[in-house]
């Protein structure tokens, strides 16, 4: 990549949509900084003052934070990854944005750090009908809870990948109330991000209908090609 600024990368995609696995390849092969919306609420809620034990509540019983304070805490990483210099590669962004107001404050904030120059939105996308059946038979590792996808060649699979245990489908994963609920919601909250992105040419879709290799290899070369535009 010709390009001196740091690539920022935001994954979206539907419950089940192999976005963690994606993230995870795409961290490990790439070699850049993480944000992860979940990690930081995970630590700001072990800070025992109104925010942090609000954190826990709202968790806990399966609802979403407000957008200023998951917003706070963004600034608080980007001016941190921002003191690197020269020596940031790149930033991969996970769990935001997952509203349009988010999407507008992510643009502000990355025109404020000088980085949505090099910025894409890269789109996992599969019907919701392979929704319906990866996250039936989805299991996860009664060891280390490792969460396994029922895609590809991991299909195949009794035994985690990452510490041999065994592995079991969730209870939860069974109830397709649930999750049709989580696709309302992302059809609902998410699907005006994915437009808002499309009008302003950051939006990369990519076919999550494919073994996760090949899935990761299309994600490489779309940001390749841009990068070379």
């Amino acid at each position: 990549m010709h390009s001196s600024k740091p690539l920022i990368v935001v994954f979206l995609g539907k419950s089940g949509a192999g976005k963690g696995t994606q993230l995870d390849l795409f961290k490990e092969r790439m070699g850049i900084d993480f944000i992860g919306s979940g990690d930081l609420l995970r630590n700001r809620k072990k800070v025992d003052d109104f925010t942090g034990n609000k954190i826990s509540t709202v968790i806990d019983n399966g609802g979403l934070i407000a957008t200023p304070v998951v917003f706070n805490l963004w600034m608080s990483e980007f001016e941190r990854l921002k003191s690197k210099g020269d020596t940031l590669k790149g930033i991969v962004i996970d769990g935001s944005p997952r509203k349009i107001r988010e999407a507008y404050l992510m643009t502000e904030a990355l025109e404020w750090y000088d980085w949505n120059d090099n910025f894409k939105v890269i789109l996992i996308d599969v019907s919701d009908e392979e929704v319906l059946s990866r996250i039936a038979n989805r299991r996860i590792c009664e060891e280390c809870g490792e969460i396994v996808p029922y895609v590809g060649e991991l299909k195949r699979l009794t035994n985690c990948p990452k510490c041999n245990g065994n592995l079991v489908k969730r209870a939860e994963d069974a109830e397709t109330e649930s999750v049709k609920k989580r696709l309302e919601w992302f059809q609902e909250e998410v699907g005006p991000v994915i437009d808002f992105y499309k009008e302003q040419g950051k939006l990369v879709t990519i076919n999550g209908n494919q073994a996760v290799e090949d899935v990761f290899n299309d994600i490489l070369a779309a940001i390749k090609q841009d990068a070379n535009d």
